[in-house]
């Protein structure tokens, strides 16, 4: 039945009413109550016919027929002492949803799962929304709407169960959490979240799930789960086998030391053989979470797993060690081993979690403890008392635990140590046994152990993960998966709440997706769904490390991309080299930073941040410790500065740069960082150098800003850097007119124009010189106003105006002579050497260039003095050829490097 449904609010509350109440007789006074309440008007009675009359006409629109109290066609009768609305059991969605929910509840109890998921989920295709939205509600209706809400989720959750029973627990995580947050006091949806969760490999996020779900009804209800959730908690917190997908063969669990009854011929009451010890059963032991079902990549990790628990590795290594960063992936792959070395160890396989519920590191004797009751079994059927009790001394505990395991072939699994002291004592009780073993740490401190270091996955195995838990859309868009990947830093963890969050969000696109994670500063919040988040994951791995290493990560997060040298960290941290080298290896040997070694470069390490990390680090530091941010800031500028004009000095010496009063950083040697090779340090740390421009910027550090960005310009000049030149100056040129820096906007202004003529844009290049030399002069600096005196020319030489140029060498030649100011005179010189040359006069252009070549050598500036060298030997063999000529064609070098071509004058054409 498809009526048109009335727009009026009070005709569609009398049609809900009747729709839900249909084949039953609504008495006239309960829709009037329904309409206004107990208040109604004297005309209510008269109205509500009016109404029931427009809802007739409304229902019959669509067959044309007329309306009539008797016609067969109309569905709304008058039948005392109200109305009643007649229909068919498909006419109308309700009945045909209680008629499906029937079915698949039916279904459900034969253990048919199939039939039950197919019935419920057409029912649930039914629902565009909750209940009766949209309709004003009375007393009748508001009952309604909230007895159909409750069944439609009584429905969800059934329909959740027959999924979970048929193996969908992969497909419904994403589907879980969303639900899980919308309803967080359903405990129903908790508990499906949590056995999804689980059966998918992922028992921590499991039992987080639980702690939310706790949090959510003691904030709101200020009570405990109920035992339904509680049990189930306990049973995770054990990695209960029987928690396994149904339908699959249960693994049987029996004591390592235990006879069954039923092999031994005793009578099942705890007596005969064995009844008290546990002695030897042929069948495994088997304590371990489910195989995460789409597992990708690791094929290299895999197959060296794979040797060392089959005994074909070199050495008599039995403990493997998989170490990484938080998210890698590490219990998955611990998990799939153990899983696929099944025939390898008869004796058993058993896992065990070395932190609690909350991520605080347990005892050894508390892992010893677990990993007996595990190895022993549960308690057997109908026995009459328990096991024995187990020691409570540690070194009882290792005891009892090396008589269990010796001589047998059982594979221990012991997951997220946080310290080699925690494991081995552990490790020493079992020296037989193999073992792999999970850290965030490196635990490079473990004897004959091999490791295992799990780094980000490949691109090709990243878009592969993504692709297997995100569905068809995501394969869809398979650029901005790829996206994706690469802002995830293909980490597994961020890749499967990325992928399930798209899932659990039908209305969002991949690349909608994409967009929401370009952002650094909002990234990890975009990686969060329900308890699945990725910044609480890697917070874990921070809180691991003491809090000098924390400061650590804090203030190294203000390093710049995409890598920093050992002398920023020095800076940063306000240490000396040493200190500051112990404490960033001590976040690397956490997987809180990461090292490269990077041989034939100044500094053969440079560190950086994983994508996720950095952006951690930046968010504690303003939550943690706001206030070390702006003076970590100023302490990487002032270091940056200090090595700049250091490199600065040697590659372009008696440039215009800007002094900076403050103190350099005491723990920074120039010469020891830059050494040597100026052009290669600017070059490593370009980058670097260009964030701390920024970040002065933004941090109000005026003169810091200028005087970076001037130190840069040589840099920029030489290696042709357009962009960062005119990025960092525009930044800098700002901070000198917001301090009043007369001085600071002069020197900016001049490197600016020389970016404008670099760039061909001459008109620009000649305005800046200009306003450049009127602000040298009102501060008094001649020789800075003289040098763009003649930088000036080099504009107008270069727009072919060589007589205008020629006159602004020679006055800029004069002040630089006046002031002795040899840079400024080689300039000068080498400009009127130019100029010589394109008139013909070749004589006194080589004698100008030499002069040129001498002021240069006087100004220890090695660049011009090469310079003026190879083009006065350029002008000797253009006069030594015979055609004289032929030197004022040659092409013009006009300053180190820059190359200027001008077309020959009339008169050489006319030759």
């Amino acid at each position: 039945m498809t009526p048109q449904t009335p727009s009026a609010a009070k005709p569609r509350a009398v049609l809900a009413t009747l729709l839900v109440q249909s084949n039953t007789v609504v008495s006239t006074h309960t829709l009037i109550d329904e309409l206004w309440g107990a208040e109604p008007p004297r005309t209510a009675t008269t109205t509500l016919q009016v109404y029931v009359s427009q809802l007739r006409k409304a229902l019959l629109a669509d067959t044309g027929e007329a309306a009539g109290e008797t016609g067969t066609a109309q569905p709304l009768l008058t039948r005392p002492p109200g109305y009643l609305m007649q229909l068919g059991p498909e006419e109308l969605d309700l009945a045909v949803f209680e008629s499906l929910r029937a079915e698949g509840r039916a279904a459900y109890g034969r253990r048919e799962y199939e039939a039950a998921s197919r019935a419920l989920s057409r029912a649930l295709g039914l629902w565009t929304g909750p209940a009766l939205s949209g309709i004003p509600h009375g007393p009748s209706l508001e009952t309604s709407a909230i007895r159909l809400n409750e069944l439609r989720a009584e429905v969800l959750e059934q329909r959740i169960s027959a999924d979970l029973r048929l193996g969908l627990h992969q497909e419904l995580v994403g589907e879980l959490m969303g639900l899980a947050h919308e309803h967080p006091l359903r405990e129903t949806l908790h508990c499906h979240l949590m056995v999804a969760l689980y059966r998918s490999g992922r028992q921590s996020d499991a039992l987080q799930a639980y702690q939310r779900a706790r949090r959510s009804l003691a904030d709101e209800l200020a009570v405990e789960p109920g035992p339904v959730l509680t049990r189930l908690h306990e049973r995770v917190l054990a990695s209960d086998p029987s928690l396994a997908r149904h339908g699959e063969p249960p693994l049987r669990l029996v004591p390592v030391g235990g006879s069954d009854n039923r092999s031994s011929g005793g009578s099942g009451n705890g007596s005969g053989n064995g009844s008290a010890g546990y002695g030897r059963d042929t069948r495994p032991t088997v304590w371990l979470p489910p195989a995460v079902a789409d597992f990708t990549g690791r094929e290299d990790q895999l197959a060296v797993g794979e040797r060392l628990l089959a005994g074909e590795l070199p050495g008599r290594n039995r403990v493997l060690v998989l170490s990484g960063r938080a998210g890698a992936g590490k219990t998955a792959l611990a998990v799939r081993l153990a899983h696929d070395a099944a025939g390898r160890f008869p004796d058993g396989r058993v896992m065990v979690t070395l932190r609690d519920a909350d991520g605080r590191a347990v005892e050894p004797r508390t892992a010893m403890a677990t990993l007996l009751r595990r190895l022993r079994g549960p308690r057997a059927t109908g026995a009459d008392s328990g096991p024995e009790p187990l020691p409570s001394s540690e070194t009882e505990l290792a005891e009892l635990l090396h008589e269990r395991t010796e001589g047998r072939e059982v594979l221990i699994v012991l997951d997220d140590a946080v310290s080699e002291a925690q494991v081995r004592p552990v490790l020493s009780a079992v020296p037989g046994s193999t073992v792999i073993l999970t850290s965030r740490q490196v635990l490079g401190a473990l004897e004959s152990a091999r490791h295992l270091t799990l780094d980000v996955l490949s691109t090709r195995e990243a878009e592969a993960l993504l692709m297997a838990c995100g569905g068809p859309r995501m394969r869809d868009d398979p650029e901005a998966a790829g996206e994706i990947a690469q802002l995830c830093g293909r980490l597994p963890l961020a890749l499967r709440v990325a992928a399930a969050g798209l899932a659990a969000r039908p209305h969002w696109t991949v690349a909608g997706l994409a967009r929401r994670l370009r952002d650094e500063r909002t990234r990890l919040a975009a990686l969060a769904l329900g308890d699945l988040d990725v910044r609480g994951t890697l917070l874990t791995a921070y809180r691991d490390v003491d809090e000098k290493a924390r400061r650590a990560f804090r203030i190294l997060g203000l390093a710049a991309l995409p890598d920093f040298a050992p002398s920023t960290g020095t800076a940063l941290l306000a240490v000396d080299p040493v200190e500051a080298e112990r404490i960033t290896e001590q976040l690397v040997q956490a997987n809180l930073l990461e090292a490269r070694r990077q041989p034939g470069r100044l500094a053969p390490v440079r560190y950086s941040f994983h994508s996720l990390l950095r952006p951690l680090a930046l968010e504690v530091l303003a939550e943690e410790s706001p206030q070390e941010g702006p003076a970590a800031v100023e302490r990487l500028c002032r270091a940056f500065l200090t090595l700049a004009r250091h490199a600065d000095a040697r590659l372009a010496p008696g440039r215009e740069r800007l002094t900076y009063e403050a103190e350099p950083p005491p723990a920074i040697s120039p010469g020891e960082v830059v050494g040597n090779a100026p052009l290669r340090w600017f070059q490593e740390e370009s980058a670097g150098l260009s964030e701390a421009v920024r970040q002065a910027h933004a941090a109000g550090l005026w003169s810091l800003c200028c005087s970076l960005a001037s130190a840069t310009a040589g840099y920029y000049e030489a290696s042709a850097l357009w962009d960062e030149w005119e990025t960092t100056h525009d930044l800098a040129l700002d901070a000198a007119r917001r301090s009043g820096d007369a001085e600071a906007e002069a020197v900016i202004q001049r490197s600016l124009g020389d970016l404008a003529w670099q760039r061909h844009q001459t008109s620009l290049a000649i305005d800046r010189y200009r306003l450049a030399r009127q602000l040298f002069t009102r501060q008094g600096d001649r020789v800075a106003a003289g040098r763009c005196q003649s930088a000036e020319a080099d504009a107008l030489l270069a727009m072919g105006q060589i007589a205008r140029a020629g006159h602004g060498y020679t006055r800029a030649l004069s002040v630089s002579r006046l002031v002795d100011d040899a840079r400024g005179s080689a300039e000068s010189l080498r400009g009127l050497a130019l100029v010589a040359q394109r008139d013909g006069r070749h004589e006194e252009a080589l004698a100008r260039m030499k002069e040129c070549e001498s002021a240069a050598r006087t100004a220890g500036d090695r660049r011009w003095t090469e310079y003026a060298s190879r083009t006065a030997s350029a002008l000797r063999i253009a006069l030594a050829s015979g055609r004289p000529a032929g030197a004022s064609s040659i092409p013009l070098e006009v300053r180190p490097g820059v190359w200027l071509f001008l077309p020959s004058r009339p008169d050489q054409r006319a030759a």
